[in-house]
């Protein structure tokens, strides 16, 4: 991470099959401003280091939405 980047945690239970994974680290990666998503499959947490000057949590939630799957911000 870089001193103007943050982790934000996701947690969303839509996820069906392992191949949801590299779809939402796709579109999240895709977003300018994020510079790492991972996605844990079997607990529905996604972790996102993002500039948040350019993309805030709620966008995050809305791209993971567009990929189709619900998602919330979750605490740390």
């Amino acid at each position: 991470m870089t001193e103007t980047s943050k982790k934000t945690i996701l947690r969303s239970e839509d996820m069906s099959c392992p191949s949801c994974v590299k779809k939402i680290e796709g579109a999240l990666c895709a977003l300018d401003g994020v510079s790492r998503a991972q996605v844990y499959f079997n607990t529905g947490r996604i972790e996102v280091e993002h500039d948040p000057d350019k993309v805030a949590p709620a966008r995050l939630v809305e791209v993971v939405a567009k990929a189709g799957y619900a998602a919330k911000v979750s605490p740390l």
